[in-house]
């Protein structure tokens, strides 16, 4: 809720000696300050207690009265903007006090980026999205602002000057120009998942009324789809019977092994506790939980291979179901069980779950729907380009044609 604070600001005088009336205005931890074009001496200020006592000089009740209007006016204006926009910032108030209201459409994108990024913390914050997601939005929205100060010399742009030539010069710049850690340029893939970024946070305007439509449609470049990396049944097995001297590498083997057998990503994996492990009336044993990227409910029964990883980790004191592992400590030390292993492939915390998706259902007859669903997929078709990468699956529709035809 907003509040207002009155203050006199004793640095500044006119020349009989009083100091201005300033209105202090907070929301949602921050504040803006505001003359309300009134003077008055220190002494009377404290004298009445700040305007709140009895007053007789008439010079004292119109600054009262003053103070009394602003207030009732800055409250006004919140419950008015609120209305239409329940991310209102003290700049919109600031704003429709001194008749500046902007029009729809007129917005700043990079203002419409902070609008949608202080949003996106709130669920954020609340456990709805992943950090991961909000480190996107707030990487794209820096890469949006240094392409407008080095392209345009500007430190901002209205969504109403969005053009093609803007965004498609803002593209090259992505992919040929931007800089970041000293790497030049950035890739088809990732600059087509920036753009994504720009489309969803014009549509959180459009929803809010801030903006009327939406510039960045008219860029439809696709992702490249590239060849998912993953274990055949040999190399999971090699893994599996692999004993190491080392208990930090039996510890990431293990962990990399839940994921093989259950599809869950890093963040999933390092969120989940012994209260998301549930035995049903069969005594068939699940792991439910809402994927932190999607939000999407995924359960997944207990394969005989993640029992038994989950039993070896069950005595500890913490609540945790697995040990708690960095990923770039996970991602190094499964770079030295590649090699003890022989196996020819970058093993990433990712690669466990497109095993998961290939060798470990799609491959042994799992239905796509189910596949979809345990990896907490939003849509079927992201589960599908796992499907087309397993010969092995056109193998045995092949040879039933073939018996058929025989």
């Amino acid at each position: 809720m907003i509040k207002t604070f009155f203050y006199l600001k004793t640095d500044k005088q006119n020349n009989e000696g009083e100091s201005p009336i300033y209105a202090k205005i907070e929301l949602q931890g921050k504040k803006t300050t505001l003359s309300i074009g009134k003077y008055i001496s220190k002494e009377r200020w404290n004298f009445t207690n700040k305007l709140r006592n009895k007053l007789r000089l008439n010079t004292e009740k119109n600054c009262k009265s003053t103070i009394d209007l602003i207030e009732r006016k800055i409250e006004d204006a919140y419950i008015e903007l609120s209305q239409h926009n329940p991310d209102v910032t003290l700049v919109d108030i600031k704003n429709k006090l001194n008749g500046k209201t902007t029009k729809i459409g007129e917005i700043d994108i990079i203002e419409l980026f902070k609008k949608h990024n202080d949003y996106f913390n709130k669920k954020y914050q609340t456990g709805e999205r992943s950090k991961a997601s909000l480190q996107k939005y707030n990487r794209a929205k820096d890469l949006l602002t240094n392409y407008i100060k080095v392209k345009h010399a500007k430190a901002s742009f209205s969504i109403t000057d969005i053009d093609n030539q803007f965004i498609y010069n803002l593209e090259s710049y992505l992919k040929y120009e931007s800089t970041f850690k000293s790497k030049v340029g950035i890739s088809h893939n990732s600059v087509v998942k920036y753009f994504q970024c720009f489309k969803t946070v014009c549509h959180y305007g459009i929803k809010r009324n801030l903006i009327i439509s939406n510039p960045f449609l008219t860029y439809d470049e696709k992702l490249v789809v590239k060849e998912a990396v993953f274990l055949t049944k040999d190399e999971l097995e090699r893994i599996e019977t692999k004993q190491f001297s080392s208990e930090r590498l039996n510890r990431v083997k293990d962990i990399f092994l839940f994921s093989c057998y259950t599809s869950y990503a890093p963040i999933d994996v390092k969120n989940l506790t012994k209260s998301n492990l549930i035995k049903d009336n069969t005594d068939s044993y699940w792991i439910k939980t809402n994927r932190a990227k999607t939000g999407i409910k995924s359960n997944v029964p207990v394969l005989p291979p993640v029992k038994r990883i989950i039993d070896k980790y069950v005595d500890s004191d913490s609540e945790k179901l697995l040990p708690m592992i960095s990923n770039q400590k996970i991602n190094e030390y499964l770079k030295e069980i590649a090699d003890l292993c022989r196996i020819d492939k970058k093993l990433t915390h990712y690669v466990a779950r497109h095993t998961f998706a290939t060798t470990v259902t799609l491959g042994n007859g799992v239905s796509i729907e189910n596949v979809s669903s345990m990896m907490g997929h939003t849509r079927i078709t992201m589960t599908q380009h796992y499907a087309k990468v397993l010969d092995s699956n056109v193998k045995n529709d092949m040879d039933k044609l073939h018996q058929k035809f025989a």
